[in-house]
């Protein structure tokens, strides 16, 4: 999927949310998005990030922007409900949502897990998706092929030691994306993970600190799945876990 080349016009007159706005894969995906035609719903925590995105959208010619400042461990059941209404009233549409927002905690033995560490991870990776997924469907359902694509990981796929709370869930975004792709199998919505594998973010670069970050990809270079997954030819794709560097996947170890 890395050599899927979008048609300039893929996302015109498109509305898609992509949490995690502010950096790494979620600016790329939103500066992308906005070229390929998008109107882009920046959320995030930081403030300061979303706006520089959205300056960037702007001076890029795309399509203006909308940002929604919003901290997905405190955020209830009410704020997505609220948002839903929001964007359903200023937009009236919602073609798409990313869920590129996460948190990685630290990684250790099973046995030093903290209550509150746990808790945490949960709250963001799986409960925000959960309750945000919820508030969003009556939009995405209103509109025709719309899509929703969460975020997995290799060790969301096969269990890896010291990954901890964060590879239990990915492992829960896995099957909260089977689940609702069977559930929407009849309708126009479609659900898919994807894994972005080792790329030059953040994130990364927190999990393995002593790692050349020039060795990796970055995110422009992993974007054409992101691309692929929102527009229509990708219509016939959903229940599916696609990996942005499918060259670079780690074979599975001999039992």
């Amino acid at each position: 999927m890395l050599d899927y080349h979008a048609s300039p016009d893929l996302l015109n007159d498109k509305v898609i949310l992509i949490t995690g706005a502010g950096d790494g894969i979620g600016r790329e995906a939103a500066l992308s998005y906005g070229a390929h035609g998008a109107t882009v719903i920046l959320l995030g925590r930081t403030v300061k990030k979303l706006e520089a995105v959205y300056d960037e959208l702007l001076a890029q010619g795309s399509p203006e922007p909308a940002i929604i400042p919003l901290d997905l461990q405190g955020a209830t059941k009410q704020h997505y409900l609220d948002m839903a209404e929001t964007l359903k009233q200023q937009f009236g549409r919602l073609d798409g949502v990313l869920f590129n927002a996460g948190h990685l905690a630290v990684l250790g033995p099973f046995e030093m897990i903290g209550e509150d560490d746990w808790d945490k991870v949960m709250q963001i990776n799986v409960k925000s998706q959960f309750l945000m997924t919820q508030a969003l469907l009556p939009l995405l359902k209103a509109t025709p092929n719309s899509s929703i694509v969460y975020t997995s990981s290799g060790v969301g796929k096969q269990g890896r030691a010291y990954w901890g709370s964060y590879a239990v869930s990915k492992f829960a975004t896995e099957g909260m994306m089977e689940v609702l792709a069977d559930e929407l199998d009849n309708t126009t919505v479609r659900v898919n993970c994807i894994n972005p594998g080792a790329t030059r973010t953040g994130m990364r670069a927190q999990a393995y600190p002593g790692e050349d970050p020039a060795t990796l990809r970055t995110p422009q270079e992993i974007i054409p799945l992101y691309l692929y997954l929102m527009g229509s030819d990708s219509q016939h794709i959903s229940g599916q876990s696609l990996d942005a560097q499918p060259d670079k996947i780690r074979p599975r170890a001999r039992q």
